[in-house]
């Protein structure tokens, strides 16, 4: 129901706006999140690539936020932490809070990074880079991947900034749970040791 009424909210928007160029692309059997983001990034066009989830826990108004920093000539790539900066921010899962902190803080040992929100939906990367970067992870380990090839590029400036989050709760729809944090752990150790 809940993927109806966006998918649905886009049909109405291309109608509304014949003059823009839409693309809609829909895989006919659930593949995962990964998936989906994967054949995102392969269709994309533009010059810069940002990922937004449907459910609208980010706010789509704070994308000027992310898009800054590499339109003043500083960032190749940018995080939208939850964590930082003085946006509104909901209230809500304690162990959730905890394991994104050990998660970030996990990844960013092996890294050599120091963001503060490494599973945050809102990441914007020039095009040509996440193009060049070869995915494998079809479901929640995409954040762990991405953050470990990435963090590899020669020469990537990285910035993070401060972003709004409007969470849900399990009863509104929150799929995420502790299966996908061990899967976030395998996914750290595969990405930045075992296949490097």
């Amino acid at each position: 129901m809940f993927k109806r009424r966006y998918r649905k909210k886009v049909f109405e928007y291309q109608e509304a706006n014949p003059t823009i160029e839409l693309s809609y692309y829909k895989h006919e059997i659930n593949q995962g999140k990964g998936a989906a983001l994967h054949t995102g990034i392969r269709q994309a066009k533009g010059d810069l690539l940002i990922i937004q989830d449907a459910d609208l826990e980010y706010d789509p108004n704070e994308f000027n936020l992310l898009l800054r920093p590499i339109l003043d000539g500083f960032a190749d790539v940018v995080y939208g932490s939850r964590f930082m900066g003085g946006k509104p921010h909901r209230i809500l899962f304690f162990w959730h809070s905890i394991g994104n902190k050990v998660l970030t803080s996990f990844s960013n040992a092996l890294t050599n990074l120091n963001l503060t929100d490494m599973e945050t939906c809102y990441k914007m990367w020039k095009s040509e880079i996440i193009k060049s970067v070869q995915l494998k992870e079809n479901r929640f380990g995409f954040e762990p991947e991405v953050t470990a090839k990435i963090s590899r590029i020669p020469n990537i400036r990285i910035y993070e900034v401060g972003i709004s989050y409007y969470g849900r709760t399990y009863a509104e729809g929150k799929k995420i749970n502790w299966k996908d944090g061990f899967r976030a752990i395998y996914c750290i150790l595969k990405y930045n040791i075992w296949s490097r």
